[in-house]
């Protein structure tokens, strides 16, 4: 018996019947086999290689709506006086980072918290869920300068 498959993405949905928890590097794929907290299995196949974001969900041919969540992930927390500055440091490395008012997460990496506290950033090890800042123009991820 073959597992069912759907190559529906919902954005923004809030009417989710289950869902299925994934990294960050996980939500980026273009075919998947996923199963569902609840233990629905299904494939995930898209016509090209497609990011999915914490609040997404894919539609099932039956109609189920299985959300997208963010898992949690081994990450590096970076506060500090000067946030924009280092958010900078990290951008410019072409780095995903989650930012807020009053913090920045980013995916552990010992040569970025090397260079971080070389620049005074005040670090933590932190597992929460990751969902890092889109690319630029509305495209969910940047890999180059192709924009």
């Amino acid at each position: 018996m073959s597992l069912p498959s759907t190559e529906t993405l919902i954005r923004h949905c809030h009417d989710v019947t289950d869902t299925v928890a994934l990294s960050y590097e996980d939500r980026f794929f273009r075919r998947k086999k996923l199963t569902s907290v609840g233990g629905v299995s299904f494939v995930a196949d898209f016509a090209s290689t497609t990011s999915l974001n914490h609040g997404d969900a894919l539609e099932l041919p039956d109609g189920t709506r299985i959300g997208i969540a963010a898992a949690p992930e081994e990450l590096l927390e970076v506060r500090g006086p000067h946030l924009v500055r280092l958010a900078w440091h990290i951008g410019n490395r072409h780095t995903p980072c989650q930012i807020s008012e009053d913090r920045l997460l980013i995916q552990r990496d010992h040569v970025l918290r090397d260079m971080l506290e070389k620049l005074g950033a005040e670090l933590s090890e932190v597992v929460e869920a990751f969902t890092p800042e889109g690319g630029a123009y509305g495209h969910g991820r940047t890999h180059s300068h192709e924009h």
